[in-house]
């Protein structure tokens, strides 16, 4: 197995007194498409933060590739939940997705003819192209969705962290972003947090259960029902964790809630 990028040890966060992390351990290593399950005010975006650097841990360790998460400047993409902006503002498409070679540019100087061709490239992968010239403003969700993933791709990132996608689109846009994220594993390493516990299950290698502490899934486990509940609090569907290729079995509650 490969030099882990992001190894956490211990990793506790406090907020206000409560725990948000207790004692989280996990490592991610290169070519790992990892999801991360849980209720809301588990502690899910707050991992992403912490990997990030924007939020510092109360306790324990956290390093990514290699460094303490905020010095890491060029190989990070994030993709947050959602984008709170002004949608009358005149920005279009293509603007947005050059603010991912910010990093990669100097202060002050203007985006240079390899930052447009690589913010072209993160629009064509992402089927952006002919959206190019639009408006943010006019964009539907799944459409927005695809723009926040294409300005974390304009930066070339090594590591993808991705906030619950899907959480405000359509089944139709959400497949669209599934399938998106199918083939950019092959060259990213991803963490997306997420609720779709009936449909991640076959798109992604390893699965971790996170409510203030921390259950890893390896490839080939099953979430039974009793763990998903105990997790969530409510009744969930079962998610079998196979490997990418294999068919998803999952057995849906009539009228349970699916997290």
């Amino acid at each position: 197995m490969s030099e882990p990028i992001v190894v956490c040890e211990k990793l506790c966060v406090d907020r206000d007194g409560a725990p948000v992390l207790k004692g989280l351990s996990l490592s991610v290593h290169k070519g790992d498409f990892l999801a991360v399950l849980g209720p809301n005010g588990g502690g899910k975006t707050t991992l992403l933060k912490v990997m990030l650097g924007l939020i510092q841990p109360t306790s324990g360790t956290v390093t990514v590739f290699g460094k303490a998460p905020g010095e890491i400047v060029g190989r990070i993409g994030y993709v947050p939940q959602s984008l709170q902006f002004d949608r009358t503002f005149p920005i279009s498409v293509r603007e947005v997705v050059l603010m991912g070679r910010l990093s990669k540019s100097k202060l002050f100087l203007r985006y240079s003819k390899d930052d447009r061709t690589k913010a072209a490239e993160a629009m064509e992968i992402t089927g952006l192209t002919a959206l190019a010239n639009r408006r943010i403003g006019s964009l539907s969700g799944g459409e927005l969705q695809r723009v926040l993933i294409a300005r974390a791709l304009a930066g070339e990132p090594d590591l993808l962290l991705l906030d619950e996608p899907t959480a405000s689109v359509d089944p139709e846009m959400k497949t669209t972003i599934y399938d998106l994220l199918d083939r950019l594993k092959a060259d990213h390493t991803i963490v997306l947090v997420t609720h779709d516990t009936g449909t991640i299950a076959h798109h992604v290698t390893r699965i971790a259960c996170l409510n203030c502490t921390l259950d890893m899934h390896e490839e080939g486990s099953t979430l039974g029902r009793v763990s998903l509940e105990n997790l969530y609090g409510y009744p969930v569907d079962i998610v079998e964790h196979r490997a990418p290729s294999a068919p998803v079995s999952s057995s849906p509650t009539s009228g349970h809630r699916h997290a």
